[in-house]
Order: C-alpha cells, then sequence, then structure tokens
C-alpha cells in the first residue's frame, strides 16, 4: 500500500517506537486502509493499491506510470489522490479492466469524490476500494 506517508523505526535499548512523518492519515485511518485493500486483494485476485500526493502534468499519465511500476500492473488497480489538486484518477490494468470496467470506476471515483468533497478522506477511499472489489467480483480459482 502506497499512501504518500513513510514510517521509520527507531529502536532503543529498552523502548520501540515508530516516528510517522507528516501526512494525512493517523494510525487508525492506515489500519482500515490497509484492511480493506488486504480484504479487495483477498477477494479479488487484483491487487489494490493507493497513491496520496500531489501527481505531475499531465496527471492521468503520472497515474499510469505509477500504476505501471506496481507488481504485476495487468492485474493492479491504482486509486490515486491529490487532496491539494483536488484530483482523483483510477487507473486499471488490462486484465483488471475486464472485471472493471471504466464506467464502474467513474462510478466509485464519483462516490469517492464526494465522500472527499465532505472531508471524509478515508472513508471515501474505503468506500471506493469495496466498490471496486464488488464489481471485480470473486477470484477465480483454478483446479491443478
Amino acid at each position: 500500500m502506497t499512501v504518500g506517508e513513510q514510517v521509520h523505526e527507531q529502536t532503543s535499548e529498552s523502548t520501540r517506537q515508530a516516528a510517522t512523518l507528516p501526512g494525512p492519515f493517523g494510525t487508525r485511518a492506515l489500519l482500515r486502509l490497509d484492511e480493506a485493500l488486504r480484504l479487495a486483494d483477498g477477494a479479488t485476485g487484483l491487487a489494490f493499491s493507493i497513491y496520496v500526493g500531489d501527481l505531475d502534468e499531465p496527471t492521468r499519465d503520472h497515474a499510469v506510470t505509477l500504476q505501471r511500476q506496481l507488481t504485476d500492473p495487468d492485474r493492479a488497480v491504482l486509486i490515486a489522490v491529490s487532496p491539494n489538486q483536488r484530483l482523483l484518477e483510477v487507473v486499471t490494468g488490462a486484465e483488471a479492466r475486464k472485471r472493471i470496467p471504466d464506467r464502474d470506476a467513474k462510478l466509485a471515483a464519483l462516490s469517492m469524490a464526494a465522500a472527499f468533497g465532505g472531508g471524509d478522506l478515508t472513508g471515501g477511499l474505503v468506500s471506493g476500494i469495496d466498490q471496486l472489489a464488488s464489481r471485480a467480483g470473486r477470484a477465480l480459482v483454478s483446479h491443478a
């Protein structure tokens, strides 16, 4: 999961403490997002990822470039959000697109944008991941 934040762990002799760089998500929000991504990945067999941060112009091309850098980009779904630019891009790989048509990705994006407009970044992302995963359906299990 990429959320535009990095966690750096420091270990001392007797204590271990995590320092989080400034970002839009607290620990509870990160846990909710991680759970949503894990459930979506497991249910669909696709790889869902989130990017939160500024997107270079042209923003769609930048989001596509980020999606192509993911492991197995053909099966990857990237939700790229730039709160500062008020932009949202959903990018699906070739295999993922067969299961999540552009129309359904746009509907999920509209739902996410409505939540973002109400100030709920985490809730919008969790809802969007759920909608995309529901549309993709269950992973096909091959019997060897």
